[in-house]
C-alpha cells in the first residue's frame, strides 16, 4: 500500500469517526432541547432554538466545505506518516472522550453557546465518569479531535476548526460561573477538587 492510498484509507475512517460523533451529538441536542428548561441565558434562549441550530450547522458544513483545501505544506514521508498516525489517533481519542462525556451527562446534557448557557429542568451536578478527572472533558476532547482533524487532513477548513475550537476555554469560563451561582459550595467544593482542563498525574478515588 502506498503513502498515498494509506493516507486516504486513514482519512475516510476519520471521516466516518469524526461524522458519525457529530451526528451523535446532534442527536444529543436535538432531544436536549425537548427536554424542559431550567435555568436559561438571555442569548441561549434566541441562540438555541432547533431553527438556528440548524442554520448553523448548515453553515458549519459549507465553511468546511469552502475552506477544504490542502494547506501548502510538503512533508517528507515519515513525517507524513506521522502526520497522519497521530492525526488519527488524536481524533478517535477525542471523540471517544466526548462521547464517554455524553453518556456520563444522560439527560442532564444540554447545549450552551458563546451567548449564553442553558440547564435543563431537575439539573444536578455530574461528578462521575470523565468529570471525576476534568471539569470540561467535552470541550477538551472537541480541542483534541480538532487537533487531530488539522494533522490528519492539512487543510485550511481543519487549521480554521482547531482554531476556533480554542474559544470553548471562554464559553466553559461562561459555564462555570452559572454552575457557581446554581450549586454553590457543591461547585466549589468539585472546582478544588477536580482540575479544569488536565487531570492530575495522581488519580485520586472520586468521592
Amino acid at each position: 500500500m502506498t503513502l498515498d492510498v494509506g493516507g486516504r484509507v486513514v482519512g475516510w475512517i476519520g471521516a466516518v469517526i469524526g461524522l458519525g460523533t457529530l451526528g451523535l451529538a446532534l442527536l444529543a441536542m436535538v432531544r436536549s432541547l425537548r427536554r424542559p428548561s431550567g435555568r436559561v441565558e438571555p442569548g441561549a434562549r434566541i441562540a438555541l432554538r432547533p431553527s438556528l441550530l440548524l442554520l448553523a450547522t448548515l453553515s458549519f458544513f459549507a465553511f468546511g466545505v469552502w475552506l477544504w483545501r490542502p494547506i501548502p505544506v510538503q512533508l517528507e514521508p515519515a513525517l507524513q506518516v506521522l502526520s497522519f498516525a497521530g492525526g488519527i489517533l488524536l481524533l478517535s481519542g477525542g471523540c471517544s472522550l466526548y462521547l464517554w462525556g455524553l453518556r456520563s451527562l444522560g439527560q442532564m446534557f444540554a447545549p450552551s453557546s458563546g451567548f449564553g448557557v442553558r440547564l435543563n429542568a431537575g439539573h444536578r451536578l455530574i461528578v462521575s465518569g470523565p468529570y471525576a478527572r476534568v471539569r470540561h472533558p467535552m470541550y477538551l476532547a472537541v480541542m483534541i479531535a480538532a487537533l487531530g482533524s488539522m494533522l490528519l487532513y492539512r487543510t485550511w477548513a481543519t487549521l480554521a476548526f482547531a482554531v476556533l475550537m480554542l474559544g470553548l476555554v471562554v464559553r466553559a469560563r461562561r459555564e462555570e460561573r452559572v454552575l457557581a451561582q446554581e450549586y454553590g459550595q457543591e461547585w466549589r467544593e468539585y472546582a478544588a477538587r477536580v482540575p479544569a482542563w488536565l487531570p492530575r498525574l495522581r488519580l485520586e478515588p472520586p468521592p
